[in-house]
């Protein structure tokens, strides 16, 4: 029960914003930070990899502010978007893991590779252990306003003992991204959670160190950090703090010090704070997966 009791406690780190919102008044998304990171190598062309993602939504929706799920396409010449964006987070990954090829693979907080269909018992037990083992968390929070036709993103607070060898990172996230009518396609029309843009500020020089994707920004991170983007139909804002990939390859952990997201998209299943909800619900979709896989 204590264990319980500690993982439902944990604050809410995550904004679902309708999609009826306009945006005309700056949108906050709160102050938190205990977000989880889980990424996942995907592909386009990758029939396992289109066969679990309409999934993903539900399993996103089913652990609330838990964790920010994000998809990195590789740039292979055969992914069908092949995002800068994603092949930078990937490329980092590969500082600790090295034999990172294989789709769909997950990594919660930079830790072991998960991969294929039947790895989500693996990666749900990282995301409690994870959980167990978080002390304290950056405090974040960023906000939201329209500008012109597109969007404008500022960090609002900032809260931090951890500075050196550190970076805050914003990732733009598209969600329903569209395929092309030409690519080797094995699954739907659209592809969830693509990581498009990303904004990098180092925070022992205040300097940003990349940019990349459809976004745009200052050269400098010492007074502000933010960044625009074109308005998509439906998006995902997710701000990291985390160790520079320098630091990674000296022997800091990947794990990152607080994470927060903003999601602008529609909501498959309503969002609940109960943990016991939560694990409910993963562990049918997980139940689902591995009977039909089995088949």
């Amino acid at each position: 029960m204590y264990l319980i009791a500690t993982l439902v406690s944990l604050p809410v780190s995550a904004t679902v914003v309708s999609l009826e919102e306009t945006f005309e008044q700056s949108v906050s998304s709160g102050i938190g930070g205990h977000t989880l990171l889980v990424e996942e190598l995907t592909a386009t062309w990758c029939p396992t990899c289109a066969e679990i993602d309409p999934q993903l939504k539900q399993v996103a929706d089913s652990h609330g502010s838990r964790i920010a799920l994000i998809a990195l396409h590789p740039t292979d010449g055969e992914d069908a978007f092949q995002p800068p964006a994603s092949l930078h987070r990937i490329e980092r990954l590969q500082t600790v893991h090295e034999d990172l090829t294989s789709t769909p693979t997950f990594i919660v907080e930079g830790g072991e590779l998960r991969v294929g269909y039947d790895a989500w018992i693996d990666v749900q037990r990282d995301i409690l252990d994870n959980e167990l083992q978080r002390s304290s968390t950056t405090k974040l929070a960023f906000e939201v306003i329209r500008n012109g036709t597109g969007m404008n993103v500022a960090m609002s607070h900032f809260e931090t003992d951890q500075t050196n060898g550190t970076q805050l990172t914003f990732l733009l996230l598209e969600h329903g991204k569209s395929m092309p009518s030409d690519a080797v396609n094995p699954g739907l029309e659209v592809r969830d959670r693509v990581a498009v843009g990303l904004v990098e500020c180092d925070l022992s020089t205040h300097t940003i160190t990349e940019i990349l994707g459809p976004v745009s920004t200052n050269t400098s991170c010492l007074n502000d950090f933010s960044f625009s983007f074109e308005t998509m139909d439906s998006w995902s804002v997710v701000l990291i703090h985390e160790a520079t990939t320098d630091s990674i390859a000296n022997g800091t952990e990947p794990l990152s010090l607080g994470v927060i997201e903003m999601a602008y998209r529609e909501r498959i299943e309503p969002v609940t704070n109960s943990l016991g909800t939560a694990l409910i619900v993963l562990c049918a979709l997980l139940s689902m997966v591995a009977i039909y896989r089995k088949k």
